[in-house]
């Protein structure tokens, strides 16, 4: 393998994505909505879930009807998280368009940043779960009538890489069957 080839490749997947954004500078207050407990208790929501999913496998071996139970009352924490990111939508603003990765996040901005500043981003993925995430700009060039910007993520607790792989396994996955999927032909 070359030298090149080995400068290519990338340490993280990354796919397109469509996500509610807010950007603040790290000396800057973020949005009090955002800062409140309800965002961060979106992103714990789902991590617990997370953590919670083979024991409910391995739960449903052994008692069918208190695995259906524990299920009816995943399903209700989810329509209660799904509410709260609602309301967290309404809060950040439009979704955009990124390239999201475990490692950072891409995206077209209206104005120029930095490179090296440190800001703090509050991201809803897909709807339902939750992060804010301390980043730093590390690639910032004009294009159209925006500018492209690269962040890094910097210090990510485990709970929030597990989210972010997550969120991306699922939107790969999500991606491939669709990709799959025989196009229906109209007449």
């Amino acid at each position: 393998m070359s030298n090149l080839d080995i400068d290519e490749r990338r340490e993280y997947y990354r796919i397109e994505d469509r996500v509610a954004l807010e950007m603040t500078s790290a000396v800057a207050p973020p949005n009090a909505l955002l800062d409140g407990p309800g965002f961060t208790l979106l992103g714990e929501l789902h991590a617990l879930e997370s953590e919670a999913q083979h024991l409910l496998r391995a739960l449903g071996e052994r008692n069918r009807t208190l695995a259906t139970y524990l299920k009816v009352q995943n399903r209700r924490l989810d329509i209660l998280s799904q509410a709260l990111a609602r309301h967290l939508l309404s809060g950040i603003g439009e979704q955009r368009d990124v390239i999201l990765s475990e490692g950072g996040i891409r995206l077209t901005n209206a104005v120029p940043l930095p490179i090296g500043e440190d800001m703090t981003l509050s991201i809803v993925l897909g709807g339902t779960t939750g992060l804010q995430l301390a980043a730093k700009v590390v690639h910032c060039q004009a294009e159209g009538d925006g500018h492209e910007i690269g962040f890094e993520f910097m210090a990510l607790t485990e709970a929030q890489r597990q989210l972010l792989a997550r969120h991306i396994f699922q939107k790969q996955a999500l991606m491939r069957r669709l990709a799959r999927e025989p196009s229906e032909e109209r007449t």
